[in-house]
Order: C-alpha cells, then sequence, then structure tokens
C-alpha cells in the first residue's frame, strides 16, 4: 500500500486529525511529528502499541468490569479490543474532537450499540457530573502538545475517583519525559492515596498509571498472571508478554 495522508477536513481554531497509511499500517496524527495511534489493517482489533497493552493490566484485578469509561477515543484501539473481547462490559467513550469522531470509520470502530457509544463531550464536565458510575476509567485524552489542563488537575482526578464505582481501577497514560509527570502523580496520589502504582514502558516514553477506589491493586493473586475465565485465550495471548512486565511491578511494590 503506497504511503498517504488523509485530512479529516478544514481547521477549526487548531490542527485537524489525520491518518496515515504505510504498508499495513494505520496512524492518527495531529501533527506530522507524533503518532497519536496505530493500527494494523491485517489486524485491526489488535493492540499495535505497547502502552495500550499495558493500559490492559486492570484485567489482573478485574477481568470483567460491567463498565469501562474512556476518556479520548483516538484511533480507537481500546475500545475495539474491549468491545471484542469483554464481551459483558459497556464501553463510553467521551471524545471532545468532532473531527476525531469523524475518523472512526477509517479506523473501523464498530458503531454505537448496546454495548458501546461514543459520546462527542468534554470530558472534564461530563465527570464531573458521575457519581458510582464505571468500574474502570481510561484516561487517554490528547491534544497538540500534550494533555489538557483540565484532564489532569487535582479537581479532575478527584471527579474521577467519584465517577468509580468501589474498587473501581483509574488508568492513566503519561508520558514520562514531561516536565509536569511527577506533578501529575502528586495530584492522582492526593485523590487515590496509596492505592496506585507506575509502570513504565521499554522505551521510557509512556508511563501507565494505575489507581483504584479500594484496595484491590493489593491483591496478591494478580501476580500469579493467571488467565481469568472471562478473558478469551486469543486476547491473553496478546496481552501475557505486557502483562508479565506489570505482574513484575507487582511483586516489587
Amino acid at each position: 500500500m503506497s504511503d498517504s495522508s488523509i485530512p479529516a477536513g478544514p481547521p477549526a481554531g487548531g490542527p485537524r486529525p489525520f491518518f496515515r497509511d504505510s504498508g499495513s499500517t494505520r496512524t492518527l496524527h495531529f501533527t506530522d511529528k507524533e503518532i497519536q495511534s496505530s493500527m494494523s489493517l491485517l489486524n485491526p482489533d489488535a493492540l499495535d502499541l505497547e502502552y495500550t497493552r499495558m493500559m490492559m493490566g486492570f484485567v489482573l484485578f478485574n477481568p470483567q468490569p460491567g463498565r469501562i469509561l474512556m476518556v479520548g477515543l483516538g484511533g480507537g484501539s481500546l475500545p475495539k479490543f474491549c468491545h471484542r473481547y469483554l464481551a459483558r462490559t459497556e464501553i463510553e467513550v467521551v471524545e471532545i474532537d468532532p473531527d476525531v469522531i469523524a475518523l472512526r470509520d477509517a479506523f473501523m470502530v464498530p458503531p454505537d450499540d448496546a454495548r458501546l457509544r461514543v459520546i462527542q463531550a468534554d470530558a472534564a464536565a461530563h465527570l464531573a457530573g458521575l457519581e458510582q458510575h464505571a468500574d474502570v476509567i481510561f484516561l487517554d485524552g490528547f491534544g497538540v502538545g500534550g494533555i489538557p489542563a483540565a484532564l489532569c488537575s487535582a479537581a479532575f482526578y478527584a471527579d474521577c475517583r467519584r465517577a468509580l464505582r468501589d474498587d473501581g481501577i483509574l488508568v492513566i497514560n503519561f508520558h514520562v519525559n514531561h516536565p509536569d509527570h511527577h506533578e501529575y502523580l502528586d495530584r492522582v496520589r492526593a485523590a487515590f492515596g496509596s492505592s496506585m502504582f507506575e509502570v513504565v514502558d521499554d522505551d521510557m516514553t509512556n508511563s501507565i498509571v494505575f489507581a483504584c477506589k479500594g484496595d484491590l491493586l493489593d491483591d496478591p493473586a494478580a501476580s500469579s498472571l493467571a488467565r481469568p475465565p472471562a478473558i478469551p485465550k486469543d486476547a491473553w495471548r496478546q496481552l501475557m508478554p505486557t502483562l508479565r512486565v506489570i505482574g513484575a511491578t507487582l511483586v516489587l511494590r
């Protein structure tokens, strides 16, 4: 397949997202310099980037959540994977940019159904009105330059905690080299206390933080890496190399 770039439409106050095909890979971009999401055209439901597999580490603690709330649609890698493999889970995706949502077909995100819903909304405002809403919350909302200020404030992390059900898990994608990275961790810790841990990918680019509204992260069974019956074998095979890294982190906590 030839290399190509497809814009989402005319700009409206900022860079417009576009996708680029190179060989069997399709990537989402806000700028030429950074990849926001990556999809294999041969296996579009697979998690192509390591950080997305790390975010799925919550299955070690809760392999069958009732509802996952995701902040940031991007190329839809995590919604697609969860929709395919977590058959009893409702998936709610909040995305502020209509131009990102407009690319959902290009990234083969399934249409909304009884289990999947994509909502165009400001996630900070959306979560502020929720309580006991989700078992897992993913924070993967990025714009040009990093995480929007409203999605990494102390007040927002407090709202995330309130929106979680008991023993709910917040999963956050951070950039390790961001100058405010440690400040962000302190804000999460202020909302969740000591019930949190961090895993960094091999190339020291992405930091995935897990924080819990409860003590579920202290479950010693999580580091055993036994496949739960609720997780299909195909999904477990894809996740296992990354889950081993998370399991090793748990042992060292």
